[in-house]
């Protein structure tokens, strides 16, 4: 399985503006572009810090520039993070941005969390193609032809049976980590019991040692 990264999913070529930038500049910016927030950059295009609307409407008089008005240090995101790394940074330092940089610490792109919400925009065929090819077959090594995926709306309905008892919360773990899952419901049936052979075996091991 692929999840997509934070390259898939950022906006590339990210609005930015430099140390010097002006209050109104960066106004205008923000409308302009239909943002909440700018990256400040400097001379080498590393982000120093970032500029929000909060920022703007509860300045006090400690300036007018980007410099004087950011929010610093930037809190920044490397390309090849998961998404799930990039959303809980996010929630962590409370941001709902993320400005991207390479390996050099220049800005190539930003995350939000509007971007982050893609994930759970794919199509229901999509999620159920992955599913089935991808953690059934290749994964798992099981049959298609003796388990049900059905989608509808992000939520992954599996029934049908699998070989053994555990296998169970195996593909359940791994049917949930799959990227636009909401949900997954729980209706597989099993052909071996191997969990209670491993509580036999245990329950004999234990009568043995007293």
């Amino acid at each position: 399985m692929r999840h997509r990264s934070v390259c898939d999913l950022m906006t590339p070529a990210a609005v930015s503006v430099q140390r010097g930038t002006t209050f109104k500049e960066i106004a205008r910016l923000l409308d302009e572009f239909g943002i909440t927030a700018v990256p400040v950059v400097d001379e080498n295009g590393c982000p120093t810090g970032v500029v929000s609307e909060a920022d703007l409407l509860h300045r006090h008089d400690t300036g007018n520039t980007a410099a004087d008005l950011m929010s610093h240090p930037a809190i920044t995101a490397a390309p090849g993070w998961s998404a799930v790394r990039a959303a809980r940074v996010m929630e962590k330092h409370k941001i709902k941005r993320l400005p991207v940089v390479d390996s050099e610490g220049r800005l190539i792109g930003v995350l939000s969390r509007s971007d982050l919400l893609q994930l759970f925009l794919r199509r229901d065929h999509a999620i159920q193609e992955e599913i089935l090819e991808d953690v059934l077959t290749h994964t798992l090594r099981l049959s298609p032809s003796s388990l049900t995926v059905e989608v509808a709306d992000g939520v992954v309905t599996l029934s049908g049976t699998v070989p053994r008892r555990s296998l169970v919360p195996v593909v359940l773990r791994l049917c949930r980590s799959v990227d636009g899952v909401v949900d997954v419901i729980d209706r597989l049936g099993h052909e071996q019991d191997d969990m209670a052979d491993d509580v036999r075996m245990d329950t004999r091991q234990q009568q043995k040692k007293v």
